[in-house]
């Protein structure tokens, strides 16, 4: 029981807030260079400072959901992994600074579906560790 709560807790949750908050920066950089806060250059290299570690976060967090038996959570991130990895195989995976205003409109409603998706594991993250907590704390007491 220990092994479980330690992996939804120290890998689960860690994974998702850095996933949420890296997005919700992403968001915010779009959002600048949308309002010419930002030159392109600037917003691209932060950008795509993200994207590498998150697909290897993703990946691994699906990875390891499959090696633990999660397969509810393990079938949420699969889509998303597969995605992540096409895109790589694609080499679409990068914001290119000379096509940034042209398809930002685009890249800020993707990462803005993207922040939601991870709201939700972020959510399901949650309930999933409290119910673990309950169901943990009840048992020490009998």
């Amino acid at each position: 029981m220990g092994w479980e709560l330690l992996f939804w807790l120290l890998i689960c949750f860690l994974l998702n807030i850095a996933f949420f908050a890296s997005f919700f920066y992403q968001v915010l950089i779009l959002s600048d260079l949308e309002d010419d806060y930002m030159n392109p250059f600037d917003a691209s290299s932060r950008v795509n400072y993200f994207v590498v570690p998150e697909f290897i976060g993703q990946g691994l967090l699906c990875a390891l959901c499959l090696l633990t038996g999660h397969w509810i959570m393990f079938l949420l991130t699969l889509p998303l992994a597969c995605y992540h990895a096409n895109l790589f195989m694609k080499r679409q995976h990068l914001l290119d600074v000379t096509e940034v205003f042209r398809v930002l409109k685009a890249e800020k409603k993707f990462r803005i579906v993207k922040l939601a998706f991870y709201l939700s594991v972020l959510i399901i993250t949650i309930f999933r560790l409290v119910l673990l907590l309950v169901y943990y704390f009840d048992l020490e007491d009998e």
